[in-house]
Formats: C-alpha cells, sequence, structure tokens
C-alpha cells in the first residue's frame, strides 16, 4: 500500500494555521472535506478527538498521526498538513507539531487502517525526509516528494 493511493494533492496544506490539537484536527477536517464529501463532519471530529484522548497522536520530533474510523467515508483517506509555526499536539515528547498526518478509515477495515498507518509511520522516521517535507514551496512538491520516497522504500 503506498501513501499516494489515498493521499491527494488537493489534500496537502502547506501554512496551516491551528496551533492548538482540538482546532488542529478541525482544520485537518475541514481539508478533509474539501477532498471527500463527508457530510456532517463534526461526527469525524468528535471520534478523532475521542481517540485523542486515549492518548496523543503526536509521537514525536514534531509528527502527529491523528486517526480515526468512521461511517462517514467509505474508502481509507488522508490529508497533510504542514506548520510552521507549530501546534501544541501534547505530543509525547512535549515538542510542537509541525507535520500532521490525518488518517480516516471506513469502521469495517482494520487491515488497511493499520498498513496505512505503518506507511506513514515509516516515511516520517527519517529525520531527513521530515526536514525536507517542511521545506517544500508547494503541494507539488510535497506529494513529489512522498512519491519519490515510497519508490526509495520498495
Amino acid at each position: 500500500m503506498k501513501i499516494t493511493e489515498f493521499l491527494e494533492k488537493k489534500g496537502i496544506k502547506l501554512g496551516f494555521q491551528s496551533i492548538e490539537k482540538e482546532g488542529a484536527i478541525e482544520e485537518l477536517v475541514d481539508l478533509l472535506a474539501s477532498v471527500k464529501d463527508l457530510g456532517d463532519k463534526k461526527d469525524i471530529v468528535k471520534t478523532l478527538l475521542e481517540r485523542e484522548g486515549l492518548g496523543s497522536t503526536g509521537i514525536g520530533q514534531g509528527i502527529a498521526i491523528p486517526h480515526g474510523k468512521t461511517d462517514r467515508v467509505k474508502e481509507l483517506v488522508a490529508v497533510l498538513a504542514i506548520s510552521s509555526k507549530g501546534v501544541n499536539f501534547e505530543a509525547l515528547d512535549g515538542e510542537q507539531v509541525h507535520i500532521l498526518f490525518l488518517l480516516v478509515a471506513p469502521k469495517d477495515s482494520a487491515g488497511p487502517h493499520l498498513k496505512a498507518l505503518a506507511q506513514i509511520s515509516r516515511i516520517l522516521r527519517d529525520a531527513y525526509f521530515c526536514q525536507q517535507i517542511r521545506q517544500c514551496k508547494t503541494t507539488d512538491e510535497v506529494f513529489e516528494l512522498i512519491r519519490r520516497e515510497e519508490e526509495k522504500k520498495q
């Protein structure tokens, strides 16, 4: 499974504005709604915030991967946001988050959901890659960087 199979260019946002977790999740869901028809976004925001209540998806090193399952989507979908300001996401290391990768899956898709999380985690483990992604000036650059990174990992 490749990230470029469930992340579209229009689902990438540079210049992310939110600086707190709840606002960041709402802004990510707004971005997701610009890619997929979600209907009532409040349900997805609630699902994601409930998941955050179990433990922060701010995994450290400036990265957060909020994720959840909902019947509002029919297929796995992701959006990616880059924040130059940083977001207080209550990350495990206490640091600000600059790369936010939102993943939403249908309720009955445990396998694809876990594979997608693993794939995202694998490419974001590389500090140099994360540094490059934060330096991108356009969404096309970000998408191409991810595509090239996935080709290297095969």
